[in-house]
């Protein structure tokens, strides 16, 4: 039997989306005005949702290959591994962006392990049950990557606030837990406004944090979670974030909450992989991103 060109061209977009691009790694670069006129720029490399797996070679290695980019300041924004045995891999492939000063959030599956579901379950507007996974015990290697993590400078930005100078330039940050497990709590850190750029630093980009740190005046705010909507529609965008916030949103830079110049700069990450149980994406490559702070 002849299948007809519908199943055709479905499983043509399937073999893609599941075997192309999802290991179709690319560098965005983006030039993010928030520094004070005449500062020196200082290029920051944003990570995000890489959920590591042993066997993912692929990825090992162009993770590895991104110390070459040489950034001045690396923020990771969680979700770095996506299964138990995979602490040792995700590290070894960091080590060489371990050498250049760094802050780092986490995000669920830092702490608790992917578990199988409906593909399709992700297309909800907010998959999973946070009260479900929340009564699991923490499965996963958080301790061993936040003590690699510490061990090389990294700041941990969970529910507090940190400081660094880098090319001159007087950064001070503030973090919190995932939001997706309603672990933040922004209340707790609070950056220095005197210092020469503010920076939010979350997981999941849920509004209630990213209003928080608009309404005091922070400059620039970071986040992943939503992998860039991971399922996208050329012309459309993405059909979901997994959080609250809006599609339009769901991945690269933007103006937060609108396009008034009050507001602050919003990066979100399309992230670098995928949950092992939904392994495929579609007009929306796994990405890293080197954005440029400029005066």
């Amino acid at each position: 039997m002849r299948m007809g060109w519908p199943l055709v061209a479905a499983a043509g977009i399937a073999g893609y989306a599941t075997g192309i691009e999802r290991t179709a790694f690319t560098v965005r670069h983006v030039e993010v005005p928030t520094l004070p006129p005449g500062s020196p720029p200082v290029r920051v490399l944003h990570l995000s949702d890489a959920h590591m797996t042993p066997r993912q070679h692929r990825k090992q290695a162009w993770i590895s290959s991104l110390a070459a980019l040489q950034p001045d300041l690396v923020v990771n924004t969680g979700d770095n591994v996506g299964h138990p045995g995979a602490a040792d891999t995700l590290i070894d492939s960091y080590r060489g962006l371990l050498e250049f000063p760094g802050v780092f959030v986490f995000g669920s599956n830092d702490y608790y392990s992917p578990k199988p579901k409906n593909p399709l379950s992700y297309l909800r507007r907010h998959s999973g049950d946070v009260d479900a996974l929340r009564s699991r015990p923490r499965d996963m290697p958080y301790e061993l990557l936040h003590r690699e993590f510490c061990r090389a400078g990294w700041i941990d930005l969970s529910n507090t606030h940190g400081q660094l100078t880098v090319n001159g330039v007087r950064m001070s940050f503030a973090g919190v837990d995932d939001p997706h497990l309603a672990l933040d709590d922004p209340e707790d850190g609070a950056a220095d406004p005197s210092a020469d750029i503010t920076i939010g630093v979350t997981h999941a980009p849920y509004r209630r944090v990213l209003d928080h740190w608009n309404r005091r005046g922070f400059h620039l705010l970071l986040a992943g979670h939503t992998h860039g909507g991971q399922v996208c529609i050329p012309g459309y965008g993405a059909l979901v974030t997994n959080c609250d916030l809006p599609r339009s949103m769901a991945k690269g830079l933007h103006r937060y909450p609108d396009q008034r110049q009050a507001s602050s700069w919003l990066h979100v990450s399309a992230g670098i992989g995928t949950s092992p149980w939904q392994p495929v994406r579609f007009a929306c490559r796994p990405e890293a991103t080197l954005l440029t702070l400029t005066g």
